[in-house]
């Protein structure tokens, strides 16, 4: 009996262990993923404030999903007890431990006017916002496309204002050659940027930048920060992922960051390509082939021709066989995360549902009836 006991009481033991390994790493995946918040606000930090008061706060304007998870971060990476009085910025989907960083690491008041520089995926511009103090949420005072000779009067008087707040906003998904595009015509830059950086290598993430930085440090120090994140991907991912290295780890991403917008899908679709690498099928995904006609420089304002998709380029994944032979974008950490991290499913297919995202299937059978419904879905918005 006494046996029976001691066997049943470690079988316990072991699923517990399990549980709470789990859990563990799935409360390290959330402090360090993207948070809700939707648009920048300010964080005020009263002098001698704790952190339960900061988190609560920062819950009640919806930055964070856990105000507890948040505490048990800040413990873990000993900053409880560096908060920084002050009222602080905190930017659109910033992680917990962003946010950690932002109100322990001080410094000047971070909130006011800013003038932000754009990257995005189909068109970049110049923001000017300022915060109203009744909200305590930043109101656009102007919005224009850098190097159209139409900057607002606005802009030009807070390039001289020592308190206006400046920052590059890098959206996922964009290229590289985009980025060095915004940063030649961000003025209160300087210096030149020495080479085209690598595809994938920048971190989609907000930058402050002061008067007088120069280019080719924000560069590198976007390029660190990828690395950090990939380096810390890579040592995470799932044991049996059909990419050989961090390197592809970062292709996969970049595709899985340009076939879908929806945070709920990225995991599917990764599921979707590395299910077709296990099994030697080609990827077969159009983002591949824009960029072999693009080579990253602007976007393809029109849907790819047949000669196109017929072109062999090393980027043509319906003529190579496995990945291309690297990124076609700068991913974000969650598409990363996505890539070595894919959900366990048995899905080879996709397509668009209609609704924004797609619709995923086992079986070509499946997949052609999801095509038929997705063209009909096409023709009557065409009769619209």
């Amino acid at each position: 009996m006494w046996r029976s006991i001691a066997s049943n009481g470690f079988s316990i033991l072991i699923v517990a262990g399990v549980l709470l390994a789990g859990a563990v790493l799935w409360g390290k995946r959330e402090y360090r993923a993207p948070g809700p918040l939707a648009e920048a606000i300010c964080v005020r930090v009263a002098p001698g404030e704790n952190m339960r008061g900061v988190s609560d706060d920062l819950a009640s304007n919806g930055a964070i999903s856990s105000g507890t998870l948040l505490r048990v971060g800040a413990d873990y990476a000993e900053k409880a007890d560096d908060l920084k009085a002050g009222a602080f910025r905190v930017p659109a989907g910033a992680s917990m431990a962003e946010i950690v960083d932002i109100v322990t690491r001080g410094g000047a008041n971070t909130c006011g006017t800013e003038v932000i520089w754009r990257v995005g995926v189909r068109t970049s511009d110049v923001l000017v916002r300022e915060l109203d103090p009744a909200s305590n949420r930043f109101e656009e005072q102007a919005r224009f496309t850098p190097g159209d000779g139409a900057e607002p009067e606005i802009f030009t008087n807070l390039l001289e204002d020592s308190d206006t707040r400046f920052q590059v906003v890098m959206a996922e998904g964009v290229t590289s050659w985009q980025v060095v595009q915004v940063l030649n015509q961000a003025d209160i830059l300087t210096g030149d940027i020495a080479d085209l950086p690598a595809e994938g290598t920048l971190a989609p993430d907000s930058y402050s930048i002061e008067r007088g930085d120069d280019r080719q440090a924000l560069i590198d120090k976007m390029v660190s920060r990828q690395s950090v994140i990939l380096a810390q991907a890579w040592e995470e991912r799932d044991p049996d992922l059909p990419l050989a290295s961090p390197e592809e780890v970062l292709t996969m991403a970049s595709i899985i960051e340009k076939e879908t917008a929806l945070a709920a899908e990225r995991t599917m679709v990764a599921s979707v390509f590395e299910n077709r690498l296990k099994r030697s099928m080609r990827l077969q995904t159009d983002p591949t082939v824009i960029y072999g006609v693009t080579n990253g420089e602007g976007v393809l304002d029109r849907g790819l021709r047949a000669s196109e998709l017929s072109r062999p380029t090393p980027y043509n994944t319906y003529i190579i066989d496995g990945l291309p032979p690297g990124p076609i974008a700068n991913p974000g950490r969650a598409a990363i995360e996505a890539a070595v991290h894919p959900a366990q499913t048995d899905f080879v297919y996709f397509v668009a549902d209609g609704s924004g995202g797609h619709a995923f299937a086992e079986t070509l059978a499946e997949h052609n009836r999801n095509v038929a419904r997705w063209r009909e879905i096409e023709q009557q918005n065409a009769n619209q």
